[in-house]
């Protein structure tokens, strides 16, 4: 944790998270990896009744007016406990809520929002479909207009809390003949009559967070819960992308720092050869290697966090958001491989967490967005901020350094 970056408000905010990881039993962390706990109810109740979700939110609706900066230290905290427990954490406080904070009404704030951040009930995200997971205008649920209410019809699949949340985010299609943008709407739907949880998945790691696919059969959701303006769910979606993406980098950290520290206690009882194996540089390097790529993903989040709070230009907060999401979840998988190197065939057995942190972070780069999307977007801003910083003469031009600049004959490009 980079303290030094911190307030003291920011600083007593995450002591008093840590005081929350430090309350959740042993037993909560193992049942929930064992299915044996489908979705951590009392957790975030307890979570809740601290006051420590959605800490960005006006203290209007339950939040504490912090910023982004804060919102990812408290992320990387709750993520120590496992990813899951950041996942749901997040996926209610940090997704649900910000799209209704900032595009739904105050009679959807005072209903789904205030309750939800004092651990009342839970929300989820509803946004993949068994069609199609990273084509978001590719959505086939449909919502037919009625008048008072929509006729809401449709699946959604790989849901954090399809089994657990008392209402759902879920993106459908209403003007199917519009083009993409202007096609969807963004509605806050009940758990009641019409919707099933139809299947809960088997999953290598992140389990505990009732993750299943939810069938919407002619449900009737009223016009009130619509987020935002019918036909322009673009909008809403447009934002989430950064709680979803930062959120989930942020809380990556969280969730990788425990195999580092597992790994360094380790190495330094071990013994071989006559002395602890932390004398050894092919030990001692790759945690050292570890604790670096930690640093490195930190710094970026930090960076990532004040450009938000700062409200910089949407697409350079758009390409950092993507950068981020793609490194450190990258980075944190490879920190943690080289945490379980370290420790031999020990590492690959339950006796230490290692084995699941390592199942568990395999989610990281594929949900909320793969790399292999984060990086489409990643070249196309680039590219866009390259042709700008040209047309507008804003760098000079480094292609003249070189002795041999001027022969043109020998700069073929066709």
């Amino acid at each position: 944790m980079f303290d030094y970056m911190l307030t003291e408000e920011q600083i007593k905010i995450r002591d008093e998270v840590r005081d929350l990881v430090k309350w959740v039993p042993r037993k909560m962390i193992l049942d929930m990896d064992n299915d044996e706990i489908r979705f951590p109810k009392e957790f975030l109740q307890e979570a809740g009744r601290r006051n420590l979700m959605g800490c960005r939110y006006p203290k209007k609706w339950g939040g504490r007016d912090m910023d982004w900066v804060t919102t990812s230290m408290v992320m990387e905290e709750v993520g120590t406990l496992g990813y899951i427990f950041a996942c749901t954490f997040g996926v209610g406080a940090e997704l649900v809520c910000d799209a209704i904070i900032l595009h739904g009404t105050d009679k959807q704030k005072e209903k789904y929002v205030r309750p939800l951040l004092r651990g009342e009930i839970f929300a989820a995200e509803c946004l993949t479909e068994p069609q199609g997971g990273s084509d978001f205008f590719g959505t086939t649920t449909t919502a037919e207009d009625k008048g008072d209410y929509f006729l809401l019809n449709g699946q959604k699949r790989f849901i954090v809390g399809a089994e657990g949340a008392d209402y759902f985010l879920v993106y459908a299609k209403t003007n199917p003949d519009a083009k993409p943008h202007k096609a969807l709407t963004c509605f806050i739907v009940d758990r009641g009559p019409g919707v099933e949880t139809k299947y809960l998945y088997g999953l290598m790691g992140s389990r505990g967070g009732g993750a299943g696919r939810l069938v919407f059969k002619d449900v009737e959701v009223p016009r009130e819960n619509v987020i935002g303006q019918v036909d322009n769910a673009f909008s809403v979606f447009n934002t989430m992308m950064i709680p979803e993406r930062l959120g989930t980098a942020t809380m990556t950290i969280g969730a990788a720092r425990p195999a580092l520290e597992i790994a360094t206690g380790y190495t330094t009882r071990r013994k071989a050869f006559g002395k602890t194996i932390n004398e050894f540089q092919g030990v001692s390097f790759q945690v050292a290697e570890a604790a670096m790529l930690l640093d490195a993903c930190r710094a970026m989040i930090y960076a990532t966090s004040r450009a938000v709070d700062e409200n910089i230009n949407p697409d350079r907060i758009r390409r950092m958001v993507s950068e981020t999401k793609r490194f450190v979840t990258m980075s944190c998988q490879k920190a943690v491989h080289h945490s379980m190197e370290v420790m031999g065939g020990i590492g690959y057995t339950n006796i230490f967490p290692i084995e699941r942190i390592s199942r568990d972070l395999r989610l990281a780069s594929i949900w909320t967005g793969t790399n292999e999307i984060m990086s489409m977007i990643i070249a196309h801003e680039w590219y866009k901020e390259y042709f700008k910083m040209k047309d507008e003469n804003l760098t000079r031009d480094f292609e003249t350094d070189a002795t041999g600049a001027f022969d043109l004959e020998e700069k073929i490009y066709e």
